[in-house]
């Protein structure tokens, strides 16, 4: 073993031993955010963002802040943990820019973000800044004693925040990279406690092996993270791809490499959800869920093959069968990818992402636009794409798709959603604690409200294990958690337990559903959706494995909902009917709440017009757990 091995493999024994201290069966569940950018990010900061790590914290913790556009910003009920996640690319640099004190203030593209004024004129600065990032000219502007000094104010803002028990600040970045342009191989770097003295970014190498090396360094220094995928909607293939970063194929000393340093997946935020696409689920009919078909900051559409969550458990499977393990065998979370430093999880209260440029409902296309406003928001788009299509090496995003209602406004944002927030099951609100489920994957992903999930697998829980006392103890006892690996059998199937209850501030409960993945004897992949706990207790149908219709319905007019059958909670000890001694699969829970109003349906209707009739009008908001893997 060597030096950093064993570095690393006492660190891990120190961690075990403070879970230990506890019992499974005390850990609750904890809601948190691990995707926040504040000024410091060169995005965030060019669209308006003046909130710092110390706002951000203060946002998660209860506290009000201000939008960029000047109205208030507070969360219903507080965060427990939040990491703040700015750019590491450029990290400061544009705060820089704006200091007239600094020597990069004078460089003509800092003149012309101080410049920028109006929302269109903002899209063209950060335009300009886009061949400095993709490095494709000689970089005249990076200051690394601006970024070192940038981390080192966000750490200091996690040590100051972070108060164990009450409330958990971790430190970390986003590192924003990408295969070759705009596909999005974008993660975030949580740290469990401590920090290095600077991030690794896309400037130091683009290739995400590059980075999980780099964190198997400071693991043998002590110091443990985890690297979190995020967007894979809009990667275009590439982030679950059966190659590697150099197009090679993948290997067992991959696989240990990625599952050692990405345990876990972003799988919903506001740029879409990941779970899966109606193409690539089309017997799924829940699989169109805030789908955001482009790569990031384009109109290009992206591919759908290695870009979803259900579809990459699939591909680890087959790659396992291959005989060189499974690096896709994460777990679940959500988050919310807010440049304004405050995440925006409620439909009724949505400020979108970005800033200044998507602060109201004409701006992100819900609302109506006067003759003139439309006018004017053509020529902008006109004059930015004719200078975006200027710059070396930049692709040349190009005009809007035929807008289908020309009276909105229609941007990339009309696809984007108020979601997501992580779930973790936990001992206790601490850094180690919270990390330590991260780690291990009992996680699960909610689309926004505060629903809980738990999911165990075993053999013998029986049917009236939810009469008993000790319910929880016995699940641990004689199964294993989300997050974990089930070993079969022989050819009795395993028993699912799940147990979803209602966040009390949101809509009741539809059903909660099993989806499985699994791979057959002869090397094919399959995919099943299986409703398991119905509303009002109505039996799931044996032979479609679908509860019957609720009529559940949403009136746009008012936000008024309405439904035959809810619940307050759903569970069930469940089998599976087709269950095939010798295949290996994985499972995982999605439940569902009765439909409500989407955010642009609010918005309409507090601006007194029609929704936009080429937007989701409702949505049906819910949870997803991770995995649990029956390994053969």
């Amino acid at each position: 073993m060597t030096l950093g091995n064993v570095g690393a493999f006492a660190l891990g024994l120190a961690m075990l031993s403070s879970s230990a201290m506890a019992e499974p069966a005390e850990r609750q569940a904890y809601f948190g955010e691990t995707h926040v950018h504040t000024k410091l990010s060169f995005d965030a900061f060019i669209f308006g963002n003046r909130n710092g790590p110390d706002d951000a914290y203060r946002f998660a913790k209860g506290e009000q802040i201000f939008h960029p556009a000047g109205f208030e910003m507070k969360l219903r009920v507080p965060l427990d943990f939040q990491a703040v996640t700015d750019h590491a690319m450029y990290l400061g640099m544009v705060p820089a820019m704006f200091d007239n004190s600094t020597n990069v203030s004078t460089h003509p593209v800092a003149i012309g973000l101080r410049e920028a004024e109006s929302p269109g004129a903002r899209r063209l600065a950060f335009a300009s800044m886009m061949p400095y990032l993709g490095q494709v000219v000689e970089d005249d502007l990076l200051d690394m004693d601006i970024v070192r000094s940038s981390w080192q104010e966000i750490v200091a803002a996690a040590e100051r925040h972070n108060d164990p028990g009450k409330f958990t600040a971790f430190s970390g970045y986003e590192y924003t990279s990408s295969q070759n342009n705009f596909e999005n191989l974008h993660r975030n770097v949580v740290f469990a406690d401590g920090a290095p003295d600077e991030p690794f970014s896309r400037l130091i190498s683009m290739n995400p092996e590059n980075l999980w090396r780099w964190m198997d360094s400071l693991r043998s220094q002590g110091m443990d993270s985890i690297s979190i995928p995020h967007n894979s909607n809009g990667s275009d293939g590439f982030m679950f791809s059966n190659q590697t970063y150099d197009g090679q194929p993948i290997t067992q000393s991959y696989t240990d490499l990625r599952m050692r340093n990405e345990p876990i997946v972003e799988v919903t935020q506001v740029k879409g959800t990941s779970e899966t696409h109606p193409l690539l689920s089309p017997r799924d009919e829940f699989a169109s869920f805030e789908i955001m078909p482009y790569q990031i900051a384009t109109w290009n559409q992206s591919a759908q093959n290695g870009s979803y969550v259900r579809e990459a458990y699939l591909r680890g499977l087959a790659l396992q069968r291959a005989g060189v393990g499974n690096p896709y065998k994460f777990g679940l979370i959500g988050a919310s990818d807010t440049h304004v430093g405050a995440g925006a999880f409620d439909e009724r209260n949505y400020w979108s992402k970005i800033g200044i440029v998507d602060a109201s409902g004409k701006l992100r296309g819900s609302v109506p636009l006067t003759w003139g406003e439309r006018l004017r928001g053509q020529v902008s788009r006109l004059v930015s794409n004719y200078f975006v299509s200027r710059m070396p090496a930049v692709a040349n995003t190009g005009l809007p798709p035929a807008n289908p209602a020309p009276r909105y406004n229609h941007q990339q944002w009309s696809t984007w959603g108020a979601s997501g927030l992580a779930g973790v099951w936990a001992e206790k609100n601490t850094r180690i604690s919270i990390f330590d489920a991260l780690r291990r994957k009992e996680t699960f992903a909610t689309s926004g409200p505060r629903m809980r999930v738990r999911f165990f697998g075993g053999y013998g829980f029986g049917n009236d294990i939810f009469e008993q006392v000790e319910m929880i103890s016995k699940a641990y006892a004689q199964g294993v958690p989300m997050g974990g690996e089930l070993a079969p059998e022989g050819a009795q199937s395993p028993e699912f337990l799940v147990w979803v209850t209602r966040d009390p501030a949101s809509n009741t409960l539809q059903r909660a559903q099993i989806v499985k993945g699994w791979i057959d004897a002869d090397g094919n992949t399959h995919e099943a959706v299986f409703d398991v706990a119905c509303a009002g207790g109505a039996a799931v149908n044996p032979e479609t494995h679908r509860c019957p219709e609720n009529n559940a319905a949403v009136d746009v007019a008012t936000c008024a909902t309405r439904a035959d059958t809810n619940a307050d909670e759903l569970r069930a000890v469940w089998r599976d009917p087709t269950y095939v001694a010798g295949e290996n699969a994985a499972y995982y829970v999605r439940a569902l709440e009765n439909p409500t109003c989407r955010w642009s349906s609010w918005d309409a209707l507090r601006a007194g017009t029609l929704p936009n009739p080429t937007l989701p009008a409702t949505i049906q908001e819910r949870v997803w757990s991770s995995p649990i893997w029956l390994e053969n």
